[in-house]
Formats: C-alpha cells, sequence, structure tokens
C-alpha cells in the first residue's frame, strides 16, 4: 500500500475526476449536437430539392477534409476573438471555451454521422418509400416515418465508431483552453517527472470512457438490428 501511495502520489493537487468530467459533458453535448445536425443533413442528402442535396454534399465534403484542431481554433479565434460571438458566456472564458469547443465538435462530427445515417438509409428498400409516397405521404413524413427509423436502427455499430472516435476528438478543445482531460495531462507533463505513469493513467481513463460505450452500443445493435 506504501509503495503505492509512493508511486501514485503525483495525482495529488490534480483535479483528475474533474478533467475527464469535462470530457464527458463535451462528449455528451457534441454527441447530441452531431446527431441532430447530421440527421438534418442526411435528409438534405437524400431529399427532392437539388440546393439542399448540393449544400449537404458540398458541407460533408469540406468538412470532413478539414483538420478537427482548425475548426476548433478557428471558433475561438474566429467567432470569439474577431467576431465577439460568445452563445450566452456572459464573458465568462471557460464557459465560452467550452461552449465553443462544443460547436466545433458538433459541427465536425456532423459530417460523419451524415454519412454513417445516409449509408443506413440506402438499406431500406425502395419500395417502401414508393409505398408510402402512393398513400400521400410527403417526403418529410416519409423520411421521419418510415425511413429514418430503420435507418437508424442499421447504423448503431458505425455511429458507436463516431462516437468513440469524437470522446478521443475531445483532446483537441484543449488548444482553446478548454480544462479537459488532455490539457490537465499536459500540465502534469510539464510538472511531473512521471511521464511514463501519467499517460498511462489518462490512456486508462480513456478506456473506461470508450471500451464500455463500444460494447454497450455493440449490444444495442445486436438487439435492434433489422431482420431482412
Amino acid at each position: 500500500m506504501e509503495a503505492r501511495e509512493i508511486v501514485f502520489d503525483f495525482l495529488e493537487g490534480y483535479d483528475l475526476l474533474g478533467a475527464f468530467w469535462v470530457t464527458v459533458k463535451l462528449t455528451v453535448y457534441s454527441a447530441l449536437g452531431s446527431l441532430i445536425w447530421g440527421t438534418l443533413l442526411a435528409g438534405m442528402r437524400v431529399g427532392p430539392v437539388p440546393l439542399m442535396r448540393g449544400f449537404g454534399t458540398a458541407y460533408v465534403n469540406v468538412i470532413r477534409n478539414i483538420p478537427l484542431t482548425v475548426i476548433i481554433v478557428f471558433a475561438s479565434l474566429g467567432l470569439f476573438q474577431t467576431l465577439q460571438v460568445q452563445l450566452g458566456g456572459g464573458g465568462d472564458f471557460e464557459v465560452i471555451n467550452f461552449r465553443l469547443a462544443v460547436l466545433g465538435l458538433s459541427l465536425y462530427t456532423a459530417a460523419f454521422v451524415c454519412e454513417a445515417l445516409r449509408s443506413g438509409i440506402n438499406t431500406v428498400p425502395a419500395g417502401q418509400a414508393e409505398a408510402a409516397r402512393a398513400l400521400g405521404l410527403s417526403f418529410t413524413q416519409v423520411l421521419r416515418l418510415i425511413i429514418l427509423p430503420q435507418a437508424f436502427r442499421a447504423v448503431v455499430n458505425p455511429l458507436a465508431n463516431v462516437l468513440i472516435a469524437l470522446t478521443k476528438n475531445t483532446t483537441v478543445a484543449a488548444a482553446i483552453g478548454v480544462v479537459e482531460a488532455a490539457y490537465l495531462m499536459k500540465d502534469m507533463i510539464e510538472a511531473e517527472a512521471q511521464l511514463i505513469l501519467i499517460s498511462a493513467v489518462f490512456a486508462f481513463g480513456f478506456i473506461c470512457l470508450t471500451l464500455p460505450t463500444g460494447l454497450l452500443l455493440g449490444w444495442v445493435s445486436k438487439k435492434v438490428a433489422v431482420k431482412r
């Protein structure tokens, strides 16, 4: 016990759980934002309006080819410092940076959610949509009532992979001063002479976040899979 305390005494004075809690909040809020925006983008990409299809296609292709770090830094330097966009932060830099990080992560991840969901839409037999339109349903009704419920059930595994990637991508928020796990890890490495142990602790922390997520959503995927 004493040896263990000596080995890990460098953790004293650091809010490790608090940093990972910020990581969890970044992941949850960004996942919700990207799911909503990604679903709208998927609807645009399969929609009947050429302008909306073009916008959805351009958005996905452009955003997927921009590094996430560039998007996060632009959210801070471009939106906040240049355009004075505070997202209701009330002048609190920590709150503003956190919300800008959520915005950047959501906009970036939505492109991958869109493509995953579009692949699920393509698995739904075209005859179902044609039959629904023959009954007088509009495109929006067909998408909302028939296509999307089946598409979501078909892409639980791909969406799980996107969520795991999002959890790891939250480390980029450290670039704009969000005090999450990667930010704390950098400070600890600079202050402590325990590089290997610090890296191991944070690697284990991320494994604890991502591994159960993958296992749980993998189980959900088997339960809700559409039988063809």
